[in-house]
């Protein structure tokens, strides 16, 4: 039997809440752990003002991550979201809070070439291209990936950012 095809998935990881350090080693070691899969590249991680969210939210630590991956991109999202809650969030408790603090945040990005849009998941993230704490770190692990949908580089969409 063929072993399955390995594809490249692009992750953005963040924590403004807690010991956030603590939480994006713990994420990343989590990471090294998800079956069928392989850390490519880890960006180097930088501190950033939250962006849309609640006043009395702190400021970031936020990266990116780049999988090789056999799973599919719900299987991949289905991981995420368990360490996600192994690491202490609960999506619901956030309730209609938007952008509310968060232990850990891991966003599925991108997903090889994949555009996507249903009720579990939507790739690429609808919003990855207007967020520079997004671009930048993705930029650093891949400036010459095209957006699926708008077919512009990482590099391309992060220097066209004005904000």
């Amino acid at each position: 039997m063929l072993a399955p095809a390995m594809v490249r998935a692009y992750i953005a990881i963040g924590s403004n809440l807690g010991q956030r350090q603590d939480a994006i080693r713990a994420a990343l070691a989590r990471l090294y752990e998800v079956p069928a899969t392989r850390v490519a590249a880890i960006a180097t991680f930088r501190e950033t003002d939250p962006v849309d969210a609640p006043p009395e939210s702190g400021r970031f630590i936020n990266g990116a991550v780049c999988l090789e991956t056999a799973l599919s991109p719900v299987e991949l999202l289905r991981h995420l979201l368990q360490i996600e809650r192994e690491m202490g969030r609960n999506r619901a408790d956030e309730g209609q809070v938007r952008n509310a603090p968060r232990v850990l945040d891991l966003d599925l990005l991108m997903y090889a070439d994949v555009t996507l849009d249903d009720a579990e998941l939507t790739l690429p993230h609808p919003r990855m291209h207007s967020r520079r704490f997004v671009l930048e770190p993705l930029a650093e692990i891949a400036p010459d990936v095209r957006h699926p949908a708008i077919g512009k580089t990482i590099k391309e969409l992060l220097e066209e950012l004005t904000v």
